[in-house]
């Protein structure tokens, strides 16, 4: 029945309100109100030809012949084209052929890339950030994806990039997709959105032009658009409901841009074999009237299967600016192109109004995206500006808030085993399967405790493997790394049936924890893992994914992730377990806690090659942390000065004096909280035999402070020698026989009992009346003894067994050639006068050497990363790890100024900062700062009034303890204070923004 005039009116005007509301509901894409005079200039310069090749985006290689580069130019300069997007090269080539390219373009040409995940998608030497997938992981912190975004919009305009064709909003509910599946946040079309618009918005704000990708959604689908025309059969409510809804989200928010997919959707446009690329219905009907969108619409590549399949170059191209698209990607054929566009005018199948809107469209887009006012390229610093150490930041935090725990079974003592706690009572060990070297997993593990590293690759041999086999029986715990090297679905996740075995031999000991690197889905493809123990998805195989897994398993940091997608019956969308931290140092960047990384790496490597300039010392390692993350570790220079053994950062230093605070001074901590020992009770007291000497009533306290009147040393080897120089009878031989058991050196033994009179020394020597300060090694002799009379063990046992071992500290040790090979060690002094050797692998100070180089004042040795977890649980008031080792009171006690009132700098044991500036300490330390010096170059620091803990590693006896310019320059202290000033002066602003959560 027809409809009368009142009633066409009445639909009319519904119709007309509907529409206002749907448009109002929008945000309009701000790029096209950019600078219209501007626009208008130059379109009314153009000819209808170059109008319509303001539409073509050619494609782009910068790592290609200069004939082609030539071709590409010629290109440009013929047809005028409006952009081109990139595809392989490198930063500085691309930018060098991007400033050729555009002195040859009338209009400056609109730059894409596809950066999914940042320039490193397509570049070498540029940021590769995480995979959308991993990002579907994280819970709660968009922000820091809108931060990615940011970043990749920064480094995108530095480089001469417009428009980024990113970010995917395909809702990947297929787990066999094989071209979307990882590049997707998942299957939550909710979180998808969400994520999505975080990462759009991050560019957009920033200057980036954006394209959604892959409209109408691309995440359902068996078949690769690359290679053939994938056929959607969903109805358009599933369609509504799923695909569709990202996109309605983003386009509300105002995105720039939308890519369209090479589909076929019978729900939408049911012509055979047709793409949703050249559907009216789909591009002009949905997106445009329906959906509201006023932004850039960009085909996908023109010259994919998915299009080429049933439409030739040309013919598609013409196609597709019919269905309605304003920008062609990748066009083939662009004679033809051009030829086919002209000619569609003609027959009335395209308008000329039609070619202007849409080249005002792509102008406006250039004028916003700053080419009103184009500059070349600047190739100064491109390739540091491109890596700002911001994006190494952002990186870190989106992989640590992405790692998932999905398994997490519980110890005996009813606690979950990851964190892993009580190292002490663990042997551990890490295998990492498909990888031949060790990995960075493994590096990365072994910074917790020892942990012994094993490598299968598929090369491996089966007696390898068997060797590895029985090797294995002996420990308790297996860190188990799957590195998965390609995250396909059609190279089946780079699973291998190798693998697949190994993996489920491992789990079935019982003691495997496994630790996935790459694709979720490939948890379908790898069997036994119900019989691991703990299992944690990192999504992807980087060296973030890789060196933070290993830091979630010792509790560094905590897990926090959930799985993005349902992979089985197993593991389901949405799965994982939250696990906690225990105060183990991280690893990271200076960023992390507010330091610039250049700022504070040019003050380090200055101050440490005026150091090996000087000939301070050979070699060192300096190592920094602040708020429980180590920010800075890096060896210097050589173990020699002769020599070409270059110093490394695990290497083992003698420790010299920081042996008092590392050996005698936190056992007495401890047996201080067990009332075993008084600080206000004598010598006398807990020495039997000084209780007749004139130390018998020597208070400890002012022992320990050095006010007590003891004399500041004793060379014990001095009263061996007869007057002619020989050795008195019962000190010493040159050959090991009898009771000469003792080893000095190779070549030098001495006499058992020779220990009992070093003692006797101590006990009989002066005392002076005075009481002033002097600084003491005698009283850290007689520690040893105190502690094994009142624990019944042996003084290394003790401080292994109840500290080291529990803080994963194991390279701290007595005579380190039983446990480490020569080169690691780093050695010291040439004796001339005492020992006639070089002094390597063992103490450099004669007093400690003759008590068989295990002494509470000297004899130590380990690494800095080591010294650095002690110093760590002292900053922590006792706790590290899980575990409280001494007491907050104790602690606070020790490492407070004793006697201020007399003008003393000590606390018990530790040294702390003068009250008038005398470089004992960094300038900038706090009063409550504390640490100690060791004579052979060492140096151990802690303030918690910034937080920081420091450690200081050199040899600056060698070859001789004449050398003092590492003292006269101060260098250990400057190398602090560099850290102190990195901390004042503050984050930089992009960094402040970063660290700011919402």
């Amino acid at each position: 029945m027809p409809l009368s005039v009142r009633q066409r009116l009445l639909a009319c005007t519904l119709s007309v309100l509907f529409f206002a509301q749907t448009v109002h509901s929008q945000t309009v894409p701000s790029f096209l109100k950019a600078n219209p005079r501007w626009v208008d200039s130059v379109f009314n310069a153009m000819t209808p030809d170059q109008r319509i090749s303001q539409l073509i985006m050619v494609a782009g290689f910068s790592n290609r012949t200069q004939s082609y580069e030539d071709s590409l130019m010629t290109l440009v300069r013929t047809y005028q084209i409006g952009g081109i997007v990139f595809f392989q090269g490198g930063p500085i080539r691309q930018a060098r052929l991007i400033n050729r390219l555009q002195t040859v373009a009338k209009v400056p040409m609109l730059v894409a890339l596809d950066g999914e995940w940042g320039l490193g998608m397509r570049l070498d030497s540029t940021v590769r950030f995480p995979y959308q997938m991993t990002m579907g992981a994280i819970q709660g912190r968009d922000d820091l994806i809108y931060k990615m975004g940011a970043a990749v919009a920064r480094q995108s305009r530095r480089l001469g990039i417009h428009v980024n064709f990113a970010p995917v909003a395909d809702v990947n509910n297929n787990p066999n997709n094989p071209v979307i599946n990882f590049r997707s946040f998942g299957e939550d079309k909710e979180a998808v959105a969400r994520k999505a618009l975080a990462y759009m918005k991050g560019m957009q704000d920033n200057g980036l032009l954006t394209s959604l990708k892959h409209f109408p959604g691309h995440g359902d689908t068996g078949t690769d658009s690359h290679y053939d025309l994938p056929l959607i059969s969903k109805n358009r409510e599933q369609l509504d409901q799923l695909e569709l809804y990202p996109f309605r989200k983003l386009i509300d928010a105002g995105a720039a841009g939308v890519m369209i997919a090479h589909l076929n959707i019978p729900a939408l446009d049911s012509t055979p074999n047709l793409p949703s690329t050249l559907s009216r219905k789909v591009v002009t009907d949905l997106l445009k009237n329906e959906l509201g969108f006023g932004g850039l619409i960009y085909s996908d590549a023109m010259n994919m299967k998915g299009v080429m399949k049933y439409f030739p170059s040309g013919i598609a191209d013409r196609m597709g600016l019919e269905a309605g698209m304003d920008v062609l990607e990748y066009t083939l054929d662009i004679p033809r192109a051009i030829a086919e566009v002209k000619q569609a005018i003609a027959d009335g199948r395209l308008s000329q109004a039609d070619i202007d809107a849409r080249c005002r469209k792509v102008l406006a887009a250039k004028a916003w995206s700053g080419l009103d006012r184009y500059k070349p390229v600047d190739l100064m610093n491109l390739v540091r500006d491109l890596n700002e150490p911001e994006s190494n930041l952002i990186n870190r935090l989106l992989t640590e808030e992405a790692l998932t725990v999905l398994k997490n079974d519980r110890e005996p003592s009813g606690e979950p085993l990851i964190p892993l706690l009580n190292l002490g009572t663990k042997r551990i060990a890490s295998v990492s399967l498909d990888a031949a070297q060790e990995t960075s997993f493994q590096k990365m593990l072994a910074n917790y405790t020892a942990v012994k590293s094993f490598n299968i690759a598929a090369s491996t041999a089966d007696t390898t493997i068997e060797r590895i086999r029985k090797e294995l029986e002996g420990y308790d715990v297996l860190l188990v790394g799957v590195h998965l090297s390609n995250i396909r679905p059609a190279v089946q996740y780079g699973v291998t049936p190798k693998t697949v075995a190994l993996l489920k031999e491992l789990c079935e000991t019982g003691k495997a924890v496994v630790s996935v690197f790459g694709n979720p889905y490939a948890l379908n493809k790898l069997e036994g893992l119900d019989k691991a123990r703990g299992l944690i998805m990192a999504y992807q195989l980087t060296s973030f994914t890789e060196e933070l897994a290993a830091q979630l398993i010792f509790g560094a940091i905590p897990a926090k992730g959930k799985l993005p997608v349902t992979v089985n019956e197993q593991f389901k969308l949405n799965d994982g377990i939250a696990t906690s931290s225990i105060s183990r140092l991280k690893y990271t960047i200076p960023e992390e806690v507010g330091v610039d990384s250049y700022f504070l790496t040019a003050k380090v490597d200055s101050l440490m090659q005026v150091a090996l300039e000087q000939k301070a010392t050979p070699g060192g390692v300096v190592e920094m942390a602040k708020d429980g993350k180590v920010i800075f570790r890096k060896a210097y220079g050589t173990h020699t000065y002769e020599g070409l053994t270059p110093t490394k950062e695990d290497d083992l230093f003698d420790l010299a004096s920081v042996t008092k605070v590392s050996t005698s001074t936190p056992a007495l901590m401890r047996l201080v909280d067990e009332g075993k020992f008084d600080l206000n009770k004598t010598m006398g007291d807990y020495l039997p035999s000084f209780k007749n000497s004139n130390k018998a009533d020597l208070v400890w306290r002012d022992v320990l402070t050095h006010q007590a009147g003891l004399k500041a040393s004793i060379a014990f080897w001095l009263d061996t020698k007869n007057p002619d120089g020989t050795w008195k009878d019962h000190t010493f031989s040159e050959e090991k026989h009898g009771p000469y058991k003792v080893e000095i050196t190779d070549h030098l033994f001495m006499h058992k009992k020779y220990r009992k009179t070093i003692f006797e020394t101590i006990r009989d020597s002066p005392v002076s009346t005075k009481k002033d300060y002097v600084y003491s090694d005698l009283s850290f002799i007689l520690y040893p003894q105190i502690v094994e009379k009142m624990t019944d063990q042996n003084f290394e046992d003790y401080l292994k067994k109840n500290i080291y071992e529990p803080l994963g500290a194991t390279t701290l040790t007595f005579n380190p050639m039983r446990f480490y090979p020569l080169p690691r060690i780093v050695p010291t002094e040439y004796d001339s006068v005492f020992r006639k050797t070089l002094v390597w692998g063992r103490v450099h100070d004669e007093g400690a050497a003759m008590l068989g180089g295990l002494s509470g004042h000297a004899g130590l040795f380990g690494t800095s990363n080591d010294l650095l977890k002690l110093a760590q649980m002292y900053l922590q008031k006792g706790y590290y790890g899980g575990k409280q080792f001494i007491s907050p009171q104790t602690i606070t006690e020790f490492t407070r100024y004793q006697f201020p009132e007399k003008g003393s700098r000590r606390g018990i044991g530790f040294d702390k900062p003068t009250f008038k500036y005398s470089g004992n300490a960094p300038r900038n330390a706090s009063p409550q700062s504390f640490g100690h010096s060791g004579f052979t170059g060492t140096f151990i620091w802690v303030d918690p009034q910034y937080n920081i803990s420091y450690v200081f590693m050199s040899n600056r006896v060698y070859p001789s303890r004449s050398h003092t310019k590492l003292i006269t320059l101060n260098i250990r202290t400057n190398v602090a204070d560099a850290l102190y000033e990195g901390i004042l002066r503050g984050p930089t602003s992009n960094v402040a923004t970063i660290l700011a959560t919402p």
